[in-house]
């Protein structure tokens, strides 16, 4: 069943029966509009329709060639390519499933054509994905920094240095893989000549472009962060059709409409795990589950353990926008009551909502990258290619657990 529809209907049922039906139907009709009227919910569509404009008006494709084109003549060069091109891409890209279904198109071809595990190709895929929940504009990060009335322009900057440790954690696995198991990549490919190759930097300049026109005019000041995402998709549109010489119509309208489709979807769900978050509060339940874990004394660390078990085991059965709504509202809580920094905490569930996106059995990267990949890739072959991921992204975990710095180092210093 819809898990939106399911999560409203459940919380108008608890406060229709356990408070009263004025409240309920009060709620019903009040919530729904205000969650989809507030201002500050427009930067999450808006941040959506950029990343599908940049895929759908061939910008990826540039970013994909520019990667290939330095990357190639190392041992495992595209696997090292689906992870630069998917973190380049991520700063344009809120949405980890609109990430790996674009570098399962591009990618994946060209692994299997040269040979590369297909194992190992469609889990680096669908992995690497993940990097637009961390790596800035993230839909993740607009969430959460909302849910908890936080600076979404704090979580966006704190997001900055987590999302390349964790694409250099990816890099730096793949290459000890390779030399381990020599039979997952071909041996390296011709290096480009080095005209070629500086040209092929020339094609980044979008990419680079969008992530300054977004991020600093935020911490210029120049536009609050509900404005940005007006800023980012206008400028991907602008820079589609000079890519595209033209072409706006076989593209543009595509990319509204599945951009709508991917937002309301969104909004459903928040909605309705709002009216369920609503319900535990309104029927005391979340204040008693606050209490109980205060008297545990864990501390932010252990605290921070906890949720960690706890989300990896819901991760695996839920998606990752119910898994925010139905926890935040009795997690944040908590958070504060041990002294856990609200931006620190947000990093963590954010790359607790990196994992869960590729772990099986509702990973739903690994569906997206199945369903790109078509019937060539079962579920089990993607499934036995992401494990490894699925390890490097618990030791990426475990050090931003151990050293709160790697989050709020840079929003503290700006």
């Amino acid at each position: 069943m819809p898990v939106g529809i399911v999560l409203g209907i459940v919380g108008v049922a608890g406060m229709y029966f356990g408070l009263s039906p004025s409240f309920a139907f009060g709620q019903l009709r009040s919530l729904p509009f205000a969650v989809s009227s507030n201002y500050a919910f427009a930067i999450l569509p808006l941040f959506i329709l950029m990343g599908i404009v940049a895929e759908r008006s061939g910008i990826t494709i540039k970013l994909f060639d520019a990667a290939n084109a330095w990357l190639r003549s190392v041992k495992g060069g595209l696997y090292q390519v689906v992870i630069v091109g998917s973190a380049m891409f991520a700063a344009i890209s809120g949405s980890t499933m609109v990430n790996a279904i674009v570098f399962t198109r591009m990618a994946h071809p060209e692994m299997q054509r040269y040979g590369y595990s297909r194992s190992l190709s469609l889990g680096c895929i669908a992995a690497a994905g993940s990097f637009a929940a961390m790596i800035p504009p993230s839909a993740t990060m607009v969430i959460y920094a909302i849910m908890t009335e936080q600076s979404v322009g704090q979580l966006l900057l704190a997001g900055v240095v987590p999302g390349i440790i964790s694409a250099l954690a990816y890099a730096l696995g793949i290459m000890a893989m390779v030399r381990i198991w020599p039979n997952l990549a071909p041996n390296a490919l011709q290096k480009m000549p080095l005209r070629q190759r500086m040209t092929a930097l020339t094609w980044v300049w979008p990419i680079a472009l969008l992530f300054l026109l977004v991020m600093g005019g935020i911490y210029g000041g120049f536009f609050p962060p509900s404005a940005a995402g007006a800023v980012g998709a206008t400028g991907a549109i602008l820079i589609g059709i000079l890519y595209k010489r033209g072409d706006l119509f076989s593209w543009l309208p595509v990319s509204l409409r599945e951009a709508a489709y991917i937002s309301c979807t969104i909004f459903v769900i928040l909605i309705g795990g709002l009216l369920f978050s609503r319900m535990l509060v309104a029927a005391g339940i979340i204040p008693e589950i606050v209490s109980y874990f205060r008297a545990f004394d864990l501390g932010p660390v252990g605290f921070l353990i906890g949720v960690s078990i706890l989300l990896l085991v819901l991760g695996a059965l839920l998606d990752t926008t119910s898994m925010l709504v139905v926890t935040l509202p009795f997690l944040f809580p908590i958070s504060q009551e041990v002294g856990v920094n609200p931006v620190w905490f947000g990093i963590i569930v954010v790359k607790l909502i990196e994992i869960s996106v590729i772990t099986p059995p509702i990973g739903l990267n690994l569906f997206a990258v199945q369903s790109a990949a078509g019937p060539q890739a079962s579920f089990g072959t993607i499934v036995r290619g992401v494990i490894p991921f699925i390890g490097i992204e618990l030791v990426v975990l475990a050090a931003l657990i151990t050293f709160p710095a790697l989050s709020l180092w840079l929003p503290s210093a700006l």
